[in-house]
């Protein structure tokens, strides 16, 4: 397996793999292969007697997973992780490995519509073969649904003035392009903040577009009923949304964060949380990887 050095640079490659605690044999999962940095440490650290699945909605990922006998791809989003593992004749794992943010390979392909730095169709869908993309959402959403996604997948605090341009703008011409969208949204960002602001807008798109929440509450539901006692479930998060999500998940045992406890008050939560203080990129990694910046890591062990 050999991954291209312009597809993406894994963050927090070491403590990650070491986080997944790998002894010689084990079912392991990268969840987000991509340019298969994760995969290839994982695989470098099995025995003969050990197998890892990488899952990737995308086409161009899939051109990264070469031959090993160790290694089988899925082409497939990991909310379905449950439905391919029982495929594959799975029924638990030792380990589960989750990079959730988005590779470099999809923010510098301007035909994707990822980044507001390039202009091209406005598009961010990861699984290519799904039907809507950003422009649908654009322009089609009603102004409410549109407000609601701003302010709770980009926080935004002025998610119904975008929602009102946006509905305006579209009445005239249709928006289908990055840099069209951009006429519109771009004069209600701070001067200040311009970057910082267009990347909440992008992201609550993105995050409509995949249905990320939903695929992340499934996947982890699904990791813990697949995880055997002693597994491990390794996830970097980018963003408090998704952060919020996997928090819950090792310390409660639900999405919700909602505990429950036994008679004596103690939790029954199925996870013993490993880092109790959440892993950040030293400073040399966000040097060299600025995209590492945002990164947090959380570790957690079955029960």
């Amino acid at each position: 397996m050999e991954e291209s050095s312009t597809y993406h640079i894994p963050v927090l490659l070491k403590e990650s793999v070491d986080g997944l605690n790998i002894g010689k044999g084990g079912v392991f999962v990268d969840v987000t292969f991509g340019g298969g940095g994760h995969s290839r440490e994982i695989l470098s650290r099995l025995d003969d007697d050990g197998h890892l699945y990488g899952f990737d909605q995308d086409k161009d990922a899939e051109k990264n997973a070469e031959s090993n006998p160790k290694f089988t791809f899925v082409r497939s989003n990991f909310r379905f992780l449950k439905n391919f593992m029982t495929y594959h004749g799975v029924s638990e794992i030792d380990g589960l490995l989750a990079d959730l943010g988005v590779s470099s390979h999809h923010f510098d392909d301007k035909d994707r519509g990822f980044s507001f730095r390039f202009d091209g169709k406005l598009d961010m869908r990861m699984n290519q073969r799904a039907r809507v993309t950003a422009a649908d959402i654009v322009n089609n959403y009603d102004e409410k649904r549109l407000a609601d996604i701003f302010y709770f997948y980009g926080e935004l605090k002025n998610a119904r003035k975008l929602a009102s341009v946006i509905a305006t703008a579209r009445k005239s011409k249709k928006i289908e392009t990055v840099e069209e969208f951009l006429d519109v949204v771009r004069p209600l960002t701070g001067k200040d903040r311009e970057k910082k602001d267009l990347a909440k807008v992008f992201q609550a798109l993105r995050i409509e577009v995949n249905d990320e929440m939903a695929a992340l509450k499934s996947m982890l539901k699904s990791a813990t009923e697949l995880l055997k006692p002693g597994g491990r479930l390794v996830v970097i998060t980018y963003h408090s949304l998704e952060d919020r999500i996997v928090k819950n998940m090792m310390k409660t045992g639900n999405t919700e964060g909602t505990e429950d406890k036994d008679f004596f008050g103690r939790s029954n939560s199925p996870f013993k949380i490993i880092t109790n203080k959440v892993i950040v990129p030293d400073t040399g990694e966000q040097e060299r990887n600025p995209r590492s910046r945002s990164a947090k890591l959380r570790i957690a062990e079955k029960l």
